[in-house]
């Protein structure tokens, strides 16, 4: 009875991020350019870059549907619309070339001791025993990196990316490395819960928040605190984008403000960016957004490619 309970409570904590099968990438590999939101997206595998100081690489990463354990997909084709938008547009004479990295197959120390259930239910009091699976996607993404160069693509050329814990991993990266990349992109960074909803942060305000979070959860409390602090005093010149409405860091994102280097776009206060309503891809490929935390991958979202790329024009 309690492991179906815990399924249950497993499949409502992660069920906003869940897709089909059908609609799944699990490989590494280019998005390969379209003009058109609803064209299908394609991804050429072939690591080949050809004039390689006349491209611009963003290295694009996945978010999690669990937390430090080994997961069964990376991509959903939905978030990739954009980018497939995005690439083939040249910045001062350089073509954008997005690569998504897989790292599904990546576990944390913590994550194989408690297992997929464990990672939910059970408490722990910290600090985070051994090498997290937010560490090791940290290294692999510094190898992918580290293969582009040897190809010849110039470091200041290489972007970090990624949307959620993807975007969070973004963070880490560029806080102990940013050295060894042209800068970064982070999309709705989150990786700890669904923190604004679950503890009611536009209620009871984030203080209080989080009082309560080191009170139920004083390990995943102490874990991101640790994490947060990290990144702080990387201060690496990296683009974020948050959403006060997403579930997960939405309201618990405002610390960023204080770290000099960053910029950080509030995206908007509803589900329209610049008037536009957010739309995503779905069966009729006219599906209103439900959850804010996946605003980058709506068509209304394209409204910002412009500042993304100018972005990148300035770490040139």
């Amino acid at each position: 009875m309690k492991k179906f309970l815990a399924l249950i409570i497993l499949s409502l904590i992660l069920g906003s991020s869940v897709a089909s099968s059908n609609d799944t990438i699990k490989k590494d590999g280019f998005v390969i350019p379209t003009n058109k939101w609803k064209d299908k997206i394609k991804i050429d595998e072939n690591f080949e870059v050809n004039n390689p100081k006349d491209k611009i690489i963003i290295i694009y990463n996945h978010g999690e549907s669990g937390r430090d354990v080994k997961l069964k997909d990376c991509f959903w084709k939905s978030e990739l619309r954009n980018w497939a938008q995005l690439a083939g547009d040249k910045i001062n004479g350089k073509e954008i070339m997005v690569y998504i990295h897989c790292q599904g197959q990546l576990e944390g120390d913590l994550g194989a001791k408690l297992g997929k259930l464990g990672m939910w239910t059970k408490n722990w009091e910290g600090p985070y025993p051994g090498i997290s699976r937010d560490d090791r996607r940290v290294e692999g993404n510094l190898e992918v990196v580290k293969k582009f160069v040897k190809l010849g693509v110039p470091k200041k050329q290489i972007f970090m990316s990624g949307h959620s814990c993807g975007g969070w991993v973004t963070l880490l990266l560029t806080a102990k490395y940013m050295s060894e990349v042209g800068g970064g992109i982070s999309l709705m960074p989150a990786c700890f819960w669904n923190l604004s909803k679950k503890f009611k942060v536009k209620k009871v305000g984030y203080e209080k928040a989080m009082e309560e979070l080191h009170k139920k959860k004083p390990g995943w409390a102490m874990w991101r605190q640790d994490q947060i602090d990290i990144i702080k005093d990387g201060n690496a010149p990296i683009l974020i984008f948050t959403h006060p409405m997403d579930p997960f860091e939405g309201l618990t994102s405002d610390w960023m403000d204080n770290v000099p280097n960053f910029k950080r776009i509030v995206v908007s206060e509803d589900k329209k960016i610049n008037g536009k309503k957010c739309k995503l891809a779905g069966s009729n490929w006219e599906e209103p957004l439900k959850n804010a935390h996946s605003i980058d991958w709506a068509d209304c979202f394209i409204h910002y490619h412009p500042l993304i790329k100018e972005y990148i024009t300035s770490r040139l």
